[in-house]
């Protein structure tokens, strides 16, 4: 975990918010802002994105691994753990990997082990990125992972998308791609453990039915479809994911 930006406010129990592919601990302002008051809330840039320098290695379980890290050195037993997209699939690794710190799991915009097909676009998408730069990718996820709504109606967040991504240092960009494209199944969320899952109805990276899927295998969880929203859940629906966020925490 040494170099990685970890950002700490509130006191309380603690959140842990894992951002995905393409985004910065930034992603989470409005949740980070609201649960403060009652919460010891904690972001990471993952290795590779954001602030926090590209490693050697990096891959789902490493993320999975630096937040324990961190966690320890925080001096956290254990956190409710919120992932959104690739995150989503750190965060499953992380209560597979180190069951005792995660006691709360809310995934969203929740995406499935890769395709062949999502594998080999991971992997061009990597070395478009060592060739071109952000600039290159920056708009094909713009105009695919927000929902059409969001980019007509809200501008301002389809400009902020496009700001994290462009932000983002092409090669460890390039380097959480390729560990996309390795991703492996974590396994199905424990019944025992209690899961939220927020996806939108227009989400086309995470769509509705792999959020059911989980819920189906997990028992007891609790799905939430938000109407005109694509894959930046927690910027698309700032207000509703809070709201939901907060209810089951």
């Amino acid at each position: 975990m040494k170099g990685l930006a970890v950002e700490v406010d509130g006191q309380g129990p603690a959140v842990l918010f894992v951002h995905g592919l393409g985004g910065t601990s930034n992603f989470y302002q409005v949740q980070a802002d609201a649960l403060a008051d009652r919460h010891r809330v904690i972001r990471v840039d993952s290795a590779g994105a954001g602030r926090s320098p590209a490693t050697d290695g990096i891959s789902i379980e490493s993320h999975a691994d630096d937040l324990a890290a961190v966690l320890d050195e925080l001096g956290v037993d254990t956190a409710a753990v919120v992932g959104h997209s690739m995150g989503t699939l750190v965060a499953r690794a992380l209560a597979a990997r180190h069951p005792a710190r995660v006691n709360a799991l809310a995934l969203l915009g929740a995406v499935a082990p890769p395709t062949d097909a999502v594998r080999k676009a991971q992997r061009d998408r990597a070395a478009l990125l060592r060739a071109e730069g952000t600039a290159a990718v920056a708009p094909g996820v713009v105009a695919n992972a927000l929902s059409e709504a969001t980019r007509r109606d809200r501008p301002e967040v389809a400009a902020f998308v496009r700001e994290l991504v462009m932000r983002q240092d092409p090669e460890g960009y390039a380097r959480n791609c390729e560990a996309l494209a390795a991703a492996t199944d974590p396994g199905p969320v424990p019944g025992s453990l209690p899961l939220l899952l927020i996806t939108g109805d227009a989400d086309k990276v995470g769509p509705p039915e792999v959020s059911y899927g989980l819920a189906d295998a997990h028992g007891d969880a609790a799905v939430h479809v938000l109407p005109g929203v694509g894959h930046w859940t927690a910027l698309e629906a700032a207000g509703p994911t809070t709201d939901h966020l907060i209810k089951f925490l």
